[in-house]
């Protein structure tokens, strides 16, 4: 029958009880009989020869001290009742009817020579009988000094056996089991244990085992399906035009597909599992790559024979909550540069195309306007109006067109030469004056005193602040005053215009200079929405900056800095 751990481990216990109980029992056992001889030559013999002793020098004191006879009666009544050994009654006898005598007549010396004699007997009965027992103390020291002995040894060689086999009952297992562990930490679900002991270890191994055994179900059954999903990712991301870099928690490379292979130009076996800023070294795109300030800027690459433009996503890879990598892609943008290339000619080409003919409708209807030509009736002084109104508008948009098209295509032609604030402002109120009289809107100007000049190209910087006076006179109720002015804030020339009208709502105005952007629910649409956009890029070409404040109610103000000239 096999023995469970814990009975093994009670009877070991007990089994070191036992040795402890055995050996002890034995010890005391000789060393009850040895403190018994000891007693018995103590009790016995040693007190008669005392007594004896003591007799024997009173009787050199009979006639000399009086206390000599009382101490020989009392030793020799100690002796009467300690009468232990063969033949010693009859010298205790004898002793006694000759003290008795002595009594009688003290200077008797026959009776005193008797009594040494019996006292001599007595002496030698108890002398040799501590010598016997002697040697029978010595025969039980002996004895016991050699089963002591043996019990000893013999239990000495039990407990070294059964420490030296015992503990490995335990240890054993306990090993065993590390080792299968570490196998199947180290992802070896081949691992298994076997132990002959029929205990609570082999009911551990067996759980093991089972363990190991599902883990290697799981790990041969997932592993053809995930080989499987990596080909078709990896088949997924080689396909894509975009370039995709995959990094672990260090940033050492773990993948890349073969468009960002091209655009690096390194081979995948060449830097797979490296630390990317290694690379990043000897490779100018890597390095570009891993700056973060270039996230969401346009990179223009050389790539499939042309220039192309890519744009860098970064995207964490998380587990938990926690991040364990990153990837990188490069987004190819190129077909919608060349989209939004061949939209921007077309719009250049169309709108340089549309500005001869409607140069022409608005000569032709100045030229029928006038009375020189022929008079005409109100009726068609009002078409004529309209077709001014309307050629001045398409002329309005083909220009903004033209501008925007300078901006996109980055050839902003600047002709920059100190201006001085003042004139600026003038040119703009001109330009607007008419406008502005039809509304009966007042322009007031407000310029501070001693204005430096601006290093500027006054005809763009001019066409920004028209822009948005017209604004401002557009979207002002009529007979209401619009402020235009200039001063100096430190370095810089501030231009600004404000209004009255209904102010715009603050949630849009991040986007008032976006390209097409229009305030939603304004009753204004001959716009293009392109105003504000190409005044912004005008501005921020010329190393100023654009801005705009307003609310509901209160109206708008708009404005833009330039550095001053000293």
């Amino acid at each position: 029958m096999a023995l469970r751990l814990k009975t093994k481990l009670s009877l070991g216990l007990a089994f070191l009880f036992a040795v402890i109980l055995v050996f002890g029992g034995m010890g005391f056992f000789y060393i009850n009989r040895l403190s018994n001889d000891a007693d018995n030559v103590l009790k016995n013999n040693y007190e008669s020869l005392v007594a004896c002793t003591n007799i024997s020098k009173s009787l050199d004191y009979i006639g000399k001290d009086a206390s000599a006879l009382a101490t020989i009666e009392s030793n020799l009544k100690k002796e009467e009742l300690n009468i232990t050994e063969n033949g010693e009654q009859e010298a205790v006898s004898k002793l006694r009817d000759n003290f008795e005598a002595l009594k009688l007549d003290i200077n008797d010396s026959l009776r005193k020579t008797g009594m040494r004699q019996a006292i001599e007997q007595i002496n030698e009965v108890n002398q040799q009988a501590i010598l016997r027992k002697n040697a029978v103390a010595k025969r039980t020291a002996e004895d016991a000094k050699l089963w002591l002995t043996l019990i000893f040894t013999a239990l000495i060689l039990v407990v070294f056996t059964f420490i030296y086999n015992f503990p490995s009952v335990i240890s054993n297992p306990v090993r065993v089991l590390a080792e299968g562990i570490t196998e199947i930490a180290n992802k070896n679900y081949k691992k298994r244990i076997r132990l002959d002991q029929n205990d609570e270890f082999k009911d551990l191994a067996n759980a093991f085992n089972g363990m190991a055994e599902k883990l290697d179900e799981y790990e041969h059954s997932n592993l053809a399906q995930i080989k499987f999903e990596k080909s078709r990712i990896e088949t997924i991301i080689n396909q894509m035009k975009d370039g995709i870099i995959g990094f672990d928690a260090n940033k050492n490379i773990l993948f890349i597909n073969v468009v960002a292979q091209n655009l690096l130009g390194i081979n995948e076996q060449d830097i797979i599992g490296r630390y990317a800023a290694d690379i990043a070294v000897s490779n100018d795109l890597m390095r570009t790559l891993l700056q973060t300030e270039t996230n969401k800027k346009e990179l223009k690459i050389y790539a499939d024979n042309k220039e192309s433009y890519f744009i860098k996503d970064i995207f964490d890879v998380t587990n938990n909550q926690q991040v364990i990598g990153q990837v990188i892609v490069l987004r190819n943008i190129t077909p919608f540069h060349e989209l939004n290339e061949a939209k921007t000619n077309f719009i250049a080409t169309v709108s340089h195309e549309l500005k001869t003919p409607i140069s022409s409708i608005k000569m032709s209807a100045s030229l029928l306007n006038d009375t020189r030509v022929g008079g005409l009736n109100g009726e068609q002084q009002d078409l004529i109006k309209s077709i001014n109104d309307d050629s001045d508008r398409l002329l309005k948009i083909t220009g903004e067109l033209l501008n925007m098209s300078q901006v996109e295509t980055g050839n902003i032609q600047l002709k920059l030469h100190p201006t001085e604030p003042a004139a600026i402002t003038e040119q703009a109120i001109q330009a607007v004056q008419v406008q502005a009289e039809q509304k009966k809107i007042l322009i007031r100007k407000f310029l501070a005193e001693n204005l430096l000049p601006v290093n500027v190209d006054s005809e763009k910087t001019t066409w920004v602040l028209i822009n948005l006076l017209t604004n401002a006179i557009k979207y002002s109720p009529e007979e209401t005053v619009v402020d235009i002015g200039a001063l100096m804030e430190g370095d810089h020339i501030k231009f600004y215009v404000k209004d009255n009208g209904l102010g715009i709502d603050e949630k849009y105005l991040p986007k008032l200079f976006d390209r097409y952007f229009k305030v939603p629910g304004t009753k204004e649409r001959s716009g293009t929405g392109l105003g504000l956009a190409i005044s912004k890029e005008f501005i921020e070409a010329q190393g100023g900056s654009i801005w705009v404040n307003s609310r509901i109610g209160e109206g708008s103000e708009f404005g833009f800095e330039l550095k001053a000239v000293k």
